[in-house]
């Protein structure tokens, strides 16, 4: 029988639910409104500029009236209302090769306004995205993922360090053939290549037992390099055939594909016959574990190096849906900085011609 404190505890807990969706979307609200008036302010100025001829100059003094005028509200400096300006600019053009998209000083006249899904992100994350994503394709697939994942500007910069946006969906995999295409498609996008496993201290060489102790060790990171809705099951996972025991590496199941992930770690380059094993390990979990609500169970095999063209061959045959992406232990260096770095031989060559300086002067002291 229900007491009244179980009746006053459920109807606390209903208020309280309430009151917390009640407070997001006052947040929400009012993170949009404030995003449209940056919005507004920065083509305010764009048109006048535009109509009146006016160069950087106003900003300044824009900026010193506005404290003047109204001294109690923040937010107005000479450095954000730059910023407001140029948030106008990147998104006032259309999206298309055809148009300026990145001429700041076309005058739009019709009446613009945020793009989605820019509009619903913070203002601190517009402009990081901003500042560190030049492609604007790009920034809207960034901002898509802030929207669905919750990414914090922390963990949304290292992801654009991290390059995610290049290596998501990139993947060899047989998923158009093997899976219905809403599933192929949204299987593709799951998958990153290579992935980057730069918070391991392994060092060469290493055992794939290792590998995967250390990737259990950090598996917070682990699951974030991963990327959304993947929730770890299991490792050594044992499956049993004809009395026999076979073990997965690592078994996850995804939320958004609704289904499970095997998850086989190689040292080395791919091989052909990996792609095999897998298949087998994906029938038998498909056979054992999978609920009949369940989409087909999916592989990921993952090597330090692959040949696309064999992965790609050695994929063609097999029933299964199998991907195949390689892992990094340290993050590439980029090009630029890459070649500005002396060389191991070019360091050898400075050391020896050092000691020889040093070898002649003691003579010479001599």
């Amino acid at each position: 029988m229900t007491t009244e404190i179980q009746i006053y505890t459920a109807l606390l807990a209903d208020i309280k639910k309430r009151i917390r969706h009640g407070q997001l979307k006052v947040a929400q609200s009012v993170n949009t409104e404030l995003i449209e008036m940056y919005w507004d302010i920065g083509h305010m100025i764009h048109e006048r500029q535009q109509q009146q001829g006016w160069g950087a100059g106003i900003i300044p003094k824009l900026a010193k009236d506005i404290v003047n005028e109204l001294p109690e509200i923040k937010g107005f400096s000479e450095r954000n209302l730059k910023r407001m300006l140029r948030f106008y600019r990147e998104y006032a053009t259309p999206l298309c090769p055809d148009r300026q998209a990145n001429d700041s000083h076309v005058l739009m006249t019709v009446d613009v306004k945020v793009p989605q899904p820019v509009a619903q992100l913070p203002w601190g994350h517009n402009i990081l995205l901003i500042e560190r994503v030049k492609d604007r394709g790009e920034r809207f697939w960034y901002a898509e993922q802030v929207i669905t994942q919750g990414w914090s500007r922390d963990f949304l910069t290292q992801m654009i360090k991290g390059n995610t946006y290049a290596r998501q969906g990139a993947a060899v995999s047989n998923f158009k053939k093997r899976l219905p295409e809403s599933q192929s498609d949204l299987a593709q996008q799951s998958l990153k290549d290579p992935y980057i496993f730069d918070f391991l201290t392994l060092t060469e060489p290493f055992k794939e037992r290792e590998l995967e102790t250390e990737l259990l060790k950090h598996l917070e990171k682990f699951l974030l390099e991963l990327g959304g809705g993947f929730a770890f099951v299991g490792r050594q996972y044992r499956i049993e055939v004809s009395d026999k025991d076979f073990y997965i590496d690592l078994l996850f199941y995804h939320l958004g594909l609704r289904a499970f992930v095997v998850i086989d770690l190689k040292r080395g380059e791919f091989k052909p016959e990996y792609a095999g094993k897998m298949n087998f390990y994906c029938s038998v979990v498909d056979d054992k574990l999978r609920h009949p609500t369940d989409e087909p169970t999916i592989g990921l095999i993952l090597c330090q190096t692959k040949d696309r063209v064999l992965a790609e061959y050695a994929l063609r045959g097999i029933q299964k849906p199998i991907g195949v992406s390689d892992y990094e232990l340290t993050r590439a260096l980029p090009d630029n900085l890459k070649s500005s770095l002396p060389s191991i031989e070019d360091l050898e060559e400075e050391l020896s011609s050092d000691i020889e300086a040093i070898s002649n002067t003691e003579k010479k002291g001599k």
